[in-house]
Formats: structure tokens, sequence, C-alpha cells
């Protein structure tokens, strides 16, 4: 017989770190929308938790992006004391440079596409839901706006496409999961409505 996975149970260390989000990001939106960006960090979350993570991945997801926008390597020592090593090993492994100004947007995603085959599973699962929830919006905004969207994006048309397809076949090369066939599904899809235009 077949028994129902436990709960995870979000305690105080998830609501600390949702506020920490919350504070960190505040006044930060989506990509040329009016949404706060806080619901990105939500969504990631709700994914994570919804493929099986546990708290830590689940607040990894929240801060998965709040060393790359909010401070680099001194915002990295203060989520590992906050939250504990493992969090702050998969928010450094969800971030593409620590440095100020960035180096280009090609270099930046070409050397985290050499990184993700080396990262811990829990990483590649915070990955993998920021990618899917990320991807989602691309083809929610393609379907309305068409190819306007791609003036938002700093690797443009060919690059955003070029970066999705080489994420979904990344995440292809592990044993299938949810998120897999979910990110997978979604690039297949963006592919499908931008071809030929």
């Amino acid at each position: 017989m077949e028994h129902a996975p436990r709960p995870v149970l979000l305690g105080p260390r998830f609501w600390s770190a949702f506020q920490f989000a919350a504070q960190k990001h505040d006044g930060q939106t989506r990509k040329a929308k009016s949404v706060p960006y806080l619901a990105h960090l939500m969504s990631v979350s709700s994914i994570v938790l919804e493929a099986g993570g546990n708290e830590d991945c689940a607040i990894a997801a929240l801060l998965h992006d709040v060393v790359e926008d909010c401070g680099g390597r001194p915002m990295l020592r203060e989520v590992e004391d906050r939250f504990g090593s493992d969090v702050a090993r998969m928010v450094e492994g969800c971030t593409d440079s620590f440095e100020d100004p960035k180096p280009s947007w090609r270099q930046r995603k070409e050397e985290y596409l050499r990184r993700l085959p080396k990262e811990h599973s829990d990483t590649r699962l915070v990955s993998a839901a920021d990618k899917i929830d990320n991807a989602r919006s691309v083809l929610r905004d393609y379907r309305i706006h068409g190819e306007a969207i791609w003036a938002r994006f700093n690797g443009g048309r060919e690059g955003t496409l070029w970066y999705y397809r080489a994420l979904a076949d990344e995440f292809n090369r592990c044993p299938a999961d949810m998120l897999n066939s979910e990110l997978e599904r979604i690039v297949g899809e963006l592919e499908r409505v931008t071809a030929g235009k």
C-alpha cells in the first residue's frame, strides 16, 4: 500500500525568509511589468514545494535572486548567517554573477550552463522551478504582445530562445521528473509559437 508523503512543515525560518525577500526586493518588479518581483519568488517557492522540496529548498527559492540583485557576496554571507549553509549553497548555485558590473549576458549564461551539471540535486530543483516560472511568463507575454517582448531581454529573441532550449536540454539529461518534463513542455510550446516569426 502506497503511503502519502509526509507534509512539509513551514516554520518560522520560512516566514523569516519571506519577510527578508520582501524587504530586499522591495520596489523591484518583473521585466517591463508592474508586477512586484516578490510574486516571482512566491511562485518559484510554490513550484519547489509542489515538486517535493523541503523547507530549505522553499527558502532558497524565495532567496534565489537576492545575491545577484541585492548585494553580491556580502549578501550571500548574510543569507548563510540567517538561514544556514544549505540554503546559502542553493542560492549560490542559482546565482549567475557576483560581479558589479556583471559580465556580458551571453558569458554569464554560458558559464551557468557549464556549472549546472555539477550542482547538487536540490540546487537543480530550485533552478528548474525558477526557469519554469520565467519561461511561463515569457510564453504568456508572447501570446499577448508578440515579438515586441524581446526588447526587454538582454539576450534578445535569439539569445532568449537559445538559453531556454539549452536549459531544457540540460535538465533533461537527468532522470525524468515532473519539473524537467514541465520545462520541456513550456520551452517546446514557446519554440512552436515563435517559429517562422
